[in-house]
């Protein structure tokens, strides 16, 4: 079985390496385009940083990835997106820079400057807004509108639960609460 397994990464990454191979070159005259090209192949492996192309489909990040948006799944060791609409399981780092639709799974998972409509579940997870479910032992956000699960779970405002050993909402009546602490800040600007 390993051997097919193997055998079938192998020609993926060939076609892959042809099919950009194959690509024609861009005329050097010519304007950069406005927006991200969309990947040749409904697989696309990333091998290296490829930030202007839009996947859709599956993206294997062998062992590093980054693109402007992926939609489907993103699968390998770090994967890095602008947008991300789908599952992205990513053993070292998953990142979303903007917006994150999803599931993301991983030791560190991140949508930092990005919001969150989703799950994240890895030792640490952070976003700037969530719409969503955090599991992991350390999650941050700035602005909660579901459920943090963790030994540290810390955010700005929220309007949901925290469940962990320290559970911070900065600008709750009851900022910090072991076991639970709930949030009742309605985002009427989310």
């Amino acid at each position: 079985m390993k051997k097919v397994l193997t055998a079938l990464c192998l020609a993926l990454a060939c076609s892959s390496v042809m099919a950009q191979e194959a690509a024609p070159a861009p005329a050097a005259a010519k304007a950069p385009a406005a927006s991200a090209d969309k990947a040749p192949w409904p697989v696309w492996l990333a091998f290296n940083s490829a930030e202007d192309i839009d996947v859709v489909g599956l993206r294997m990040t062998l062992p590093y990835g980054k693109c402007e948006s992926v939609t489907g799944f993103d699968l390998g060791i770090y994967g890095t997106s602008r947008y991300f609409e789908g599952v992205q399981v990513n053993i070292l780092r998953n990142e979303a820079r903007d917006i994150l639709s999803g599931f993301q799974g991983g030791v560190y998972n991140s949508a930092g400057r990005a919001d969150l409509f989703g799950v994240q579940v890895g030792l640490f997870n952070e976003a700037r807004q969530i719409r969503g479910v955090q599991v992991g032992l350390a999650n941050i956000a700035d602005k909660v509108e579901g459920v943090q699960l963790g030994l540290v779970n810390r955010a700005e405002s929220a309007y949901g639960f925290q469940v962990g050993g320290v559970n911070v909402i900065r600008d709750s009546e009851l900022a910090f609460f072991p076991i639970l602490n709930i949030g009742f800040d309605l985002f009427p600007n989310y």
